[in-house]
């Protein structure tokens, strides 16, 4: 399935006392290129946030941005230290054995003494929070990789389209072709007629002439290898998921063939349709710098 490189997505995940909210946006780029913005907290995760993109993304510049609410982040809880109150109520034993005192110590009393109680901020488990992060991260991509699907197959249309018109324009040439040459033969005729008037010209000399003249105007081997490339990038648009590469290359080799058919156009007809082709070639160039 064709990928735009152009996506955008957006998902935001409720867990427990979590919000997580996670938006991506990429454009055109020869590499995969990630850019994340996240508070503090979550850095400890960029790795596993970049590992978890690679099986979404290949191509592209992309913009990540995720922002963190936690209900339960400050709080806090009392904890009670068991120990450090029987040690306190051992020691209180010996005081009424030391000096023969009544030992009237009650809960309120011990609950007061530094450290039974003690006042700390809940942790969090690292653990949890990777699993509400990869949830939302998940969410937000498989939305960016469907607005990339969809804007893969306008282009892949467009481009179709663009290869129905290049080979209108390669019938043209060939059909030119044969053309060209009857005119050149009628105009070197014609030529010959007014310049010997009624002296016979060697139709040998003429006929070389005149091979000559198709040998050097023939495209015949450019034209059916644009046809041949048309074909394979029609091929891989309907085969291939990251073909950008390689369909960029084959335009590249399109536009060879259509530079050395302008460069052989001995016809103003012939170079026009030429030059059109170039233009066309360029357009589709254009359009796959976009696909993945």
């Amino acid at each position: 399935m064709i990928r735009s490189m152009t996506g955008f997505g957006r998902f935001e995940f409720q867990g427990d006392g979590r919000k997580i909210t996670v938006e991506m946006k990429s454009v055109n780029h020869r590499y995969s290129e990630i850019s994340i913005r996240m508070p503090k907290k979550l850095n400890i995760f960029e790795a596993g946030i970049r590992n978890l993109l690679k099986q979404y993304i290949s191509r592209g510049k992309v913009d990540l941005f995720i922002t963190y609410e936690d209900e339960k982040e400050g709080r806090e809880c009392v904890k009670y230290n068991p120990d450090v109150a029987r040690e306190y109520l051992d020691f209180m034993k010996r005081i009424e054995d030391d000096f023969g005192l009544k030992n009237d110590v009650s809960v309120s009393t011990i609950a007061r003494f530094p450290e039974v109680f003690t006042i700390e901020e809940q942790g969090e488990d690292e653990d949890d929070i990777w699993k509400d992060v990869e949830a939302a991260v998940k969410g937000c991509a498989e939305k960016f990789v469907e607005t990339r699907i969809a804007e893969g197959e306008r282009l892949k249309e467009d481009i179709l389209s663009k290869l129905d018109g290049i080979l209108v324009m390669v019938s043209k040439v060939e059909e030119r072709a044969p053309q060209i040459v009857e005119e050149y033969k009628r105009n070197l005729l014609a030529k010959v007629s007014e310049l010997l008037g009624d002296r016979k010209v060697d139709d040998t000399v003429l006929a070389t002439e005149i091979t000559v003249f198709a040998d050097k105007i023939c495209v015949d081997e450019e034209t059916v290898r644009l046809r041949a490339h048309v074909q394979n990038m029609k091929d891989t648009l309907a085969n291939g998921e990251n073909i950008g590469r390689k369909l960029d290359f084959i335009a590249q080799e399109m536009n060879r063939e259509a530079n050395t058919t302008l460069s052989k156009a001995n016809d103003i007809d012939t170079s026009n349709i030429a030059i059109d082709l170039k233009t066309e070639i360029e357009k589709i160039r254009e359009q796959i710098q976009n696909i993945e």
